[in-house]
């Protein structure tokens, strides 16, 4: 709230700092979890089929993925 007790514009500078803000905050929370949630998939399929490559390929993949959530949400 500003200091007359009401809301600020929405059209203001203050909105457009939280909108960086949160982009800032959402674009490597999207990267580490998809990181974490594929190369946890990789993981699991590694102790179930008994390999080792699908640990640093699910991470890829999540990376991948990730990246292209961001470019696709922000990049435009």
């Amino acid at each position: 709230m500003s200091e007359e007790g009401h809301r600020p514009d929405p059209g203001s500078d203050d909105s457009d700092h939280r909108s960086f803000a949160n982009a800032a905050w959402s674009i490597p929370s999207y990267v580490l979890s998809g990181m974490a949630v594929y190369g946890g998939l990789g993981w699991l399929l590694d102790r179930w089929l008994g390999t080792s490559a699908l640990f640093p390929i699910g991470i890829l993949v999540g990376l991948g993925l990730a990246l292209y959530l961001v470019y696709h949400r922000y990049g435009r």
